[in-house]
């Protein structure tokens, strides 16, 4: 069995030591989706709802989100990331959101992808609600990280 990193021998929770851990470049992507409506989708994509352009604001707010990671995950290091990119695009049935995020650092970026992602999906549920209320927010997940001691990975 695996022994999580974020508990210690006695079973508690702790932030883990990476001070002895080499310094390398870092990355992380991570995708998700909000399915809604045909109607709502254009209404996304033609960015003149009352709100303004759902599609900028959610790239603004993932951008946000990834840089305060650790102030929303408990034990998740403040990293001084180098890049963050967040895209929403149209797609079959809804928006696709990606992040990539990247750093040269002792730490992983993956959290800092996903929590792009997330509020990226929630702030576009947030813009466009008053037209659907039952979009769906799905698929939030890792599919790229490399880098760190153990090394690159991808999805299947």
């Amino acid at each position: 069995m695996t022994r999580l990193t974020h508990i210690d021998d006695q079973g508690r929770a702790r932030m883990v030591d990476v001070s002895d851990k080499a310094e390398t470049v870092r990355e992380a992507i991570a995708v998700g989706f909000v399915r809604m409506r045909p109607s709502t989708r254009e209404l996304a994509i033609a960015g003149t709802g009352r709100k303004g352009d759902v599609r900028a604001v959610a790239e603004i707010a993932g951008v946000m989100a990834a840089k305060k990671t650790s102030d929303l995950i408990p034990l998740c290091h403040p990293l001084a990331l180098s890049k963050v990119e967040v895209s929403v695009e149209p797609a079959e049935g809804g928006l696709a959101v990606m992040a990539r995020v990247k750093l040269k650092g002792q730490t992983g970026v993956e959290m800092e992808a996903l929590t792009a992602v997330s509020v990226a999906c929630l702030t576009i549920y947030d813009m466009l609600k008053a037209a659907e209320k039952g979009m769906v927010i799905e698929a939030v997940r890792l599919v790229e990280k490399t880098g760190g001691k153990s090394g690159d990975w991808r999805a299947e």
